[in-house]
């Protein structure tokens, strides 16, 4: 991990303490906090789970330093994060699209301190994620730099689009993210067959990264797959209900079980 100083980050927790602790990783560039704190977070804490989410390095409310944004960078926010709020584990851990890329760096790094895994739209860290990852970011940067992309934005797609992209621009323009990802330390493959955590990956029925169903089956040891009909990336937003009630659901299945024998 980076010897670099950490940001500051900002954090929200609610719901109750001493019951578990359900953390919520957000996406890159153009997300934050909020689409959590919108959506399946106060459904999580009103069924008495102890929910925490954080705007990560760069976005939101928190710090934005100009370099340091490989994903070992991430993960080590992370870290620091629940070392600074005294959870230590074992965890339940949500990811949104880059913030589950983060998730399961986590969960490899620390299986000790991590119950479950659950990621929508998300794919495990690779080489082959971190060039396309670090591409679609430096091609968004150049086509922000364009004052009339954000007015195109929103005639073509809507102001909840619009929006989106406004802010992202500065953490795209103003730091190396895109360099950085491209640069970030990699787990060798044979590793994630040996991550033995119960994994649900979420995907929208129509996008992109629904092919990656079958793959991470095979390639985790306990992972099962949902995929939500009709939803494309960003069906956290676009179906709340649905991806908040499978997550209350795995949230009571059977690898609750692990928190328990963690604890003993």
């Amino acid at each position: 991990m980076t010897t670099a100083r950490r940001p500051r980050l900002n954090a929200v927790r609610i719901g109750p303490r001493g019951g578990d602790t359900v953390v919520l990783v957000h996406g890159i560039a153009m997300d934050n906090l909020t689409s959590y704190y919108f959506t399946v977070a106060p459904a999580l804490a009103a069924a008495g789970h102890d929910v925490v989410m954080y705007d990560q390095r760069g976005h939101g409310r928190s710090e934005r330093p100009a370099t340091g944004y490989r994903l070992e960078d991430f993960t080590g926010d992370l870290v620091a994060l629940l070392d600074g709020l005294d959870i230590t584990g074992p965890i339940h851990l949500v990811g949104n699209s880059f913030g589950g890329t983060v998730a399961f760096d986590y969960a490899l790094r620390r299986p000790d301190r991590v119950a479950g895994l659950l990621t929508v739209e998300s794919e495990p860290p690779t080489v082959a994620w971190a060039a396309k990852m670090s591409a679609l970011l430096a091609d968004t940067a150049h086509r922000l730099r364009d004052e009339r992309s954000l007015p195109w934005l929103e005639h073509t797609y809507g102001l909840h689009e619009a929006r989106h992209a406004r802010r992202a621009r500065p953490v795209l323009r103003g730091t190396t993210i895109a360099v950085d990802i491209a640069a970030s330390r990699i787990p060798a493959e044979d590793r994630w067959r040996e991550l033995d955590l119960p994994v649900l990956a979420v995907y929208g029925g129509t996008s992109d990264l629904a092919g990656m169903a079958p793959r991470l089956e095979s390639l985790l040891p306990d992972c099962r797959t949902h995929l939500v009909p009709g939803h494309g990336h960003s069906v956290l937003v676009g179906d709340p209900g649905t991806v908040g009630a499978l997550m209350l659901d795995w949230l009571g299945a059977g690898h609750r079980q692990r928190v328990k024998a963690v604890r003993v």
